[in-house]
């Protein structure tokens, strides 16, 4: 028999916390739950959880400090952040912490669950087995240790984002709509009524490790109408 996964809620608002524990529960996952930062970031960092639902406004530890203490320690964990202000600049600095999807409040309790089901999926697609990917001489992504030389540094990469670049560089002869690397990178069924930008600000993530110039970018391009395509050097 398949074991359920373990989810971790962050919430200190004992009603929404609650509410979360009792639909979770009741759709089959195993959660257990904190009402303040500090007890959450303890038990974040013990590894035992599948995934983490993160509250972003939280006394002690913000779910941002949480969430980027997590992701030093373990770039694989699976992490949703929960916030009350749809702002971008909150989804962009939950994102660029390596969270793997926000969820904004209110909610629709179907859509959380949808949202948790696909981050838990984490559909990979098969694709050529490669160590690198080499963008030109100046550039070059190891692919096993997420990280990357740009240009005499060192950069990090979340999983995530190097499941976006890996699936790029297996379809490099083409751009790649958002909806398709919403379905096969993140999970999310197709036709999925569901807003989200995460793919965005994940492309612009990587632009700002991998670009000289984020305006006019040589490696990740826009193809208007068409997607995203990664421009490397063949492998």
């Amino acid at each position: 028999m398949q074991s359920k996964h373990r989810i971790l809620v962050v919430e200190d608002e004992a009603a929404i916390r609650t509410g979360l524990v009792d639909v979770l529960v009741y759709r089959g996952f195993e959660v257990e739950c904190a009402g303040d930062g500090a007890r959450g970031l303890a038990m974040a960092l013990s590894g035992q959880f599948d995934l983490l639902l993160l509250d972003v406004m939280l006394p002690g530890c913000s779910g941002f400090e949480i969430c980027e203490s997590v992701r030093r320690a373990d770039p694989e964990q699976a992490i949703i952040l929960l916030t009350a202000r749809g702002g971008d600049e909150d989804i962009i600095q939950g994102l660029t912490l390596g969270a793997d999807d926000y969820v904004t409040k209110p909610f629709s309790v179907t859509q959380l669950v949808l949202r948790i089901q696909a981050v838990l999926r984490r559909t990979r697609p098969v694709m050529a087995e490669v160590s690198q990917i080499v963008l030109d001489n100046d550039v070059c992504v190891d692919i096993a240790n997420l990280c990357a030389d740009v240009r005499g540094r060192q950069v990090r990469f979340t999983r995530r984002e190097m499941d976006v670049m890996q699936y790029l560089h297996a379809h490099a002869e083409r751009p790649v709509p958002r909806e398709e690397l919403l379905h096969r990178v993140w999970g999310y069924a197709r036709q999925m009524d569901i807003e989200t930008r995460t793919v965005d600000i994940h492309i612009a993530k990587l632009r700002r490790k991998l670009e000289a110039d984020q305006r006019q970018p040589r490696y990740l391009v826009t193809v208007r109408g068409g997607g995203y395509r990664l421009l490397a050097k063949p492998s």
